[in-house]
């Protein structure tokens, strides 16, 4: 699993190239991934051809191509998927990531990077982080609604015992096993303030842990705890999106599959919020002039910089032309030499403009549209 940051996105975002090649895939656990190979080499031949269009020569499509068509025979890289694979590839830069997004297969030839797969990472919609911990285990893991990984750091303490064994000799804790139970930790005249702090620095060594990991993220944060050690780990916590709720139990015996299944209830009730409090807002604005589901002119909007919130459809594309000097907009039938599809480029300007964008099923759509705009103005 891969970790795409909001600035590698924005460096992605930023990139021109002729040709910037994208591709887009669903990938499948390892005992499904007989296929996956092959469809790749599928959407490599497709956006070779595209690439030639663009007037590459043919060698030069190959070579640009070339770091790709390696993973076809990298059994390793096939074993350690996510939901989807996505590719970008230009005569200055090859970068892939395995993204716990569930992609369809989509592959762009133009002057730009195709991003819009990906938004669903960097707003309130999709993604979200567990935290599990306890003073004899610490866990993290990377989720959406139908995935989940542990993706914990080696930087972060497995336990406190692990996170004090460095600790001045009076500030230890010693503990001791009762069978096969979880370690006691005591002391000699220890008080219970004294076991808070040796917790306390345990818990700081973990948020220091995940900071490289978590530092560029704004995917919601849930905690998975027994009672007292929620109010000590946010003493300790700097993430800025730990969710007030959490989970209350010890979870080290717990699978994977059990604690993702129950912090959805948080995590979905989180995403709900924020998509239904956007849809709201276009819809108390509709009929007044800042609301607009027109292809061309939510393009020149966002290219203006007037956009507020872009709700798009997922996996819908509206390809066409923009021309920034003109502010014209060309709408095309199918995507071809010089086309691009208009609802990734309404998004990119929208971003980089501050703007939200939020990718919907199309039943959620305001209007139910393929694209809808609230406008700043």
């Amino acid at each position: 699993m891969d970790f795409l940051t909001r600035k590698e996105l924005q460096t992605i975002m930023e990139i021109r190239a002729t040709p910037a090649i994208s591709i887009y895939m669903p990938t499948h656990p390892v005992e499904e991934i007989e296929q996956d190979p092959t469809r790749l080499k599928n959407l490599l031949n497709a956006a070779e051809e595209q690439a030639v269009e663009h007037g590459l020569r043919l060698t030069e499509a190959r070579d640009l191509l070339a770091p790709a068509r390696k993973l076809l025979n990298d059994l390793h890289f096939w074993q350690h998927q996510g939901n989807g694979l996505v590719i970008f590839a230009s005569a200055e830069l090859f970068l892939y990531y395995r993204l716990p997004l569930e992609f369809q297969e989509l592959q762009t030839v133009g002057e730009r990077f195709h991003i819009k797969p990906l938004l669903p990472l960097f707003n309130e919609d999709g993604l979200f982080h567990i935290l599990a911990i306890s003073q004899n285990k610490v866990r993290l893991l990377q989720c959406t609604r139908y995935f989940f990984k542990d993706v914990t750091p080696d930087s972060v303490p497995s336990s406190l015992s692990e996170a004090l064994k460095y600790d001045e000799p009076e500030k230890q804790l010693q503990f001791h096993t009762v069978g096969q139970g979880p370690a006691i930790f005591h002391g000699q005249g220890v008080s219970k303030d004294y076991d808070k702090n040796a917790i306390l620095r345990y818990f700081q060594q973990v948020d220091r842990g995940l900071h490289d990991l978590m530092k560029e993220q704004r995917a919601p944060l849930i905690l998975a705890a027994v009672d007292y050690l929620h109010s000590i780990y946010r003493e300790a916590n700097t993430y800025g999106k730990l969710l007030d709720e959490g989970l209350n139990g010890n979870y080290d015996e717990s699978s994977d599959a059990d604690l993702h299944n129950e912090a959805w209830d948080i995590a979905g009730t989180y995403f709900d919020r924020y998509r239904l409090e956007a849809i709201e807002r276009y819809h108390e604005a509709t009929g007044k002039g800042f609301t607009t589901t027109d292809v061309k002119e939510v393009v020149q909007a966002a290219f203006d910089g007037r956009v507020d919130t872009l709700f798009a459809a997922r996996d819908v594309q509206k390809w066409g032309r923009f021309d920034p000097v003109n502010r014209k907009v060309t709408l095309g039938e199918n995507k071809g030499t010089g086309s691009e599809d208009l609802i990734d480029l309404a998004a990119i300007h929208t971003l980089s403009r501050n703007g939200a964008v939020y990718i919907l099923d199309g039943q959620s759509m305001p209007e139910m549209a393929p694209i809808a705009a609230l406008l700043r103005f």
